[in-house]
């Protein structure tokens, strides 16, 4: 089996496995997802293979699935997602075409719509053909279809020496069942389902000749699941919906809402909101945001601190699902096929057959050396932005063992470093975990173990969050020992991170004690966790904002003049929605608040090219006038922490604090996106009240104030 990197596609095994004819660009897929089930589809609504398909807990159950009228494809009109992510519509048009009959019908009489939803593991379809010929058609209308029954890792290029079997479709009047054994032990199925029988059916192809009179309609339902439906039609369809359009509506009403006085902003905010809704599975635990489709649909742990963090000051229910689930799957023992160490937060977890076999070690994963820090820092945010103790004693042990397995990875040299402890592991475990992502300026790859910047700044903004909590909790002896440990972490990053000769902070030190001097985005995390010094801060920032970094669209990971800078490399210089918001926030905390204006701009502009939805990733190509941001061709789309991205930009912009244990709102030199007069938070709850807060533009000043709706005092104050 070929080592495999987790969250990079190596970008040449994912170009070469793209349809040449029809490149498979993100932006201009179609992703839906209920539960642990998601499909991605083209704008016709077909799968066609490469990355695309219907999966079910890490599987493909669905490789390909496709309509042809016919006998030929058909001509796109154009496709949407509906607002709330529930419901694809692709409408399309005949190509030049002979009825059953054989009559000629003209490129264009015939309207096709397909209308899909994801619900309970199945897909429903529901396609419509209206017929605006003068003639009565009897029209043949194909589904093409297969399943191929592969894991994700081999979707994603991975190969295997060894498959489960694939057993021969089994045909009834108007269903078609597919199925699997895998080397695990687990029967693999996708039933399809038709709402009439077939003219003709064998196990790929399903034809029908459809009669439709002229200036009339008719409908066929589909169904894929994971077991015979019964007959699918009009009534299961509209059921299947309602419920679907319901669920959404329960998880999109936590939290306060944002409407602005820009309708494309509004635009903006509202897909946003939704993907963070789409993205959410509701778990034992609580909400869970699973990273990304098509790649990451799972629970990351980075991923899911990340997003957590950045709706934390709307909906403070999504940390805690977060926290939750974190703390019930943290490490007990010590595995190096895992990367697990007693104390350690979970990196990812994985469903698929790969993973049950430990073909590979995604199954319950720990190699994130940054997630456990992280994690505590979430919960100490969360804390102070809900004052919920409660549910903080109910972490505590948790929280404790983090921190000893914090100070543990830092025993040797004074900072957490990772180092795999299996060849099936990652080899870098921070957040930019490309192979080639940590280098020497030479360009040499640094031996480990390896202490990356940023990863020290989560860990000095952890051990400040506990000795905070300790306080609360009358353990005044661990909370001086956090403290301690947190400035000795301050002084041993401005020690041994910053280098004179770059004016600017080195992206790690190597196994060897000799920093890796490259000027990366990563130093932007220092400023988020508040760690540098006022002055290295103001220089950081300042080169963050230069054209080697600042790109117009955003803030690319590397520094254009590093020996690996390629815009369109996964980590080496593109932008990262949820990075430039992180450093958006460090900036703003070290006083750059216009220029976080500025960020928040370039990255309304990109959403608004990419169809109001911003990418896992995107090329990092400087910003021409009248051109729009190049996409990267394998990127997540839609992802969590990239959606995420908004509001905490958002936040950094109007300086908002919640704070929880006073009851408070603390509003600091606030600014408005450009272009936006009013901003209204709606049903912001501030400890058990509920408020609205308006920020609006007056003159060259932003000004917040409360309605006279609210629900008792809360204090609203304001630095200018």
């Amino acid at each position: 089996m070929m080592e495999l990197d987790e969250r990079k596609l190596d970008p040449a095994v994912a170009l070469a496995s793209l349809d040449e004819t029809a490149p498979r660009e993100p932006h201009r897929l179609f992703a839906l997802k209920q539960g642990d089930c998601f499909a991605v589809t083209d704008a016709y609504g077909d799968i066609r293979g490469a990355g695309d398909g219907f999966f079910r807990d890490d599987t493909r159950v669905l490789s390909e699935f496709r309509l042809t009228v016919g006998g030929r494809p058909m001509s796109l009109l154009g496709a949407s997602l509906s607002q709330d992510n529930v419901l694809f519509t692709s409408n399309l048009t005949n190509l030049p075409i002979q009825s059953a009959a054989g009559r000629d019908i003209p490129q264009g009489a015939i309207h096709i719509e397909r209308v899909r939803l994801i619900w309970q593991d199945r897909l429903f379809d529901r396609i419509t053909l209206s017929n605006y010929s003068r003639e009565h058609s009897t029209i043949a209308v194909s589904l093409h279809f297969a399943a191929d029954f592969r894991d994700m890792f081999e979707v994603r290029g991975s190969t295997r020496p060894k498959r489960g079997t694939v057993h021969v479709a089994k045909t009834d009047k108007a269903s078609v069942l597919l199925g699997y054994d895998g080397l695990d032990g687990l029967p693999r199925l996708s039933a399809i389902s038709f709402s009439q029988a077939p003219d003709q059916l064998s196990d790929n192809r399903a034809d029908f000749l459809i009669a439709v009179t002229k200036r009339s309609s008719k409908v066929l339902y589909v169904e894929v699941g994971p077991e015979v439906a019964d007959i699918p039609g009009r009534d299961r369809f509209r059921a299947a919906a309602a419920r679907a359009r319901f669920g959404m509506r329960a998880k999109r009403r936590h939290g306060a809402t944002v409407h602005s006085s820009g309708r494309v902003f509004n635009d903006w905010v509202e897909r946003a909101r939704a993907d963070v809704a789409l993205l959410t599975t509701e778990l034992s635990t609580g909400p869970y945001p699973y990273a990304g489709i098509p790649w990451f649909s799972t629970a990351f742990g980075r991923d899911g601190v990340i997003s957590g963090l950045q709706m934390l000051w709307l909906n403070p229910g999504l940390a805690r699902g977060v926290l939750a689930f974190l703390a019930e799957h943290q490490a007990t023992e010590t595995s190096p096929f895992i990367d697990s160490q007693p104390g350690k937060i979970m990196h990812e977890t994985r469903k698929g057959e790969m993973a049950a076999l430990r073909e590979l070690p995604f199954g319950r994963y720990y190699g994130g050396v940054d997630t456990t820090p992280l994690y505590i820092h979430l919960a100490c945010a969360y804390a102070d932005r809900t004052g919920d103790m409660a549910f903080i004693d109910t972490l505590w042990p948790s929280l404790k063992a983090a921190a000893e397995w914090t100070e543990e990875a830092s025993r040797e040299t004074g900072f957490v470093t990772y180092q795999r402890a299996a060849e099936s592991g990652l080899a870098n475990q921070g957040w930019k975990d490309s192979i080639d992502s940590v280098f020497h300026a030479d360009g040499r790859i640094p031996r480990g173990p390896i202490a990356l910047v940023e990863v020290q700044g989560y860990v000095f903004a952890a051990y400040r969050g506990l000795a905070a909590l300790a306080r609360r909790r009358g353990e005044f002896a661990d909370a001086e020992h956090w403290e301690n440990r947190a400035e000795e972490m301050r002084l041993a990053v401005e020690r041994d991170f910053w280098i004179d000769d770059l004016n600017f902070y080195a992206i790690a030190i190597d196994g060897e004690g000799q920093p890796c001097k490259v000027r990366t985005s990563n130093a932007g995390h220092l400023l988020y966790a508040g760690l540098p010094q006022p002055e290295r801060a103001k220089i950081v920032a300042d080169q963050l904002l230069s054209a080697s970094f600042h790109s117009g669209w955003g803030l690319r990971t590397l520094a254009d003049d590093a020996i690996f800078f390629n815009p369109m490399s996964y980590h080496n210089g593109s932008i990262w929605p949820h990075d430039t918001a992180l450093c958006g926030v460090g900036l703003a905390r070290y006083g750059e608040r216009d220029s976080v204006v500025r960020l928040m701009s370039g990255t309304f502009e990109s959403a608004v090219h990419f169809n109001m939805r911003l990418p896992e990733l995107f090329c990092g190509f400087i910003r021409a006038p009248g051109e729009a941001p190049i996409a990267y061709p394998v990127a997540c789309l839609p992802q969590a922490w990239s959606a995420g991205s908004t509001f905490m930009l958002m936040q950094a912009c109007l300086g908002l604090e919640i704070d929880g244990w006073e009851g408070e709102l603390h509003v600091t030199r606030p600014r408005m996106p450009i272009g936006i007069d009013t901003l209204t938070l709606r049903h912001l709850t501030v400890g058990d009240k509920s408020v609205d807060l308006t920020f609006q533009r007056v003159g060259d000043r932003v000004v917040a104030f409360l309605s006279d709706r609210h629900e008792g005092m809360v204090p609203l104050i304001v630095r200018t």
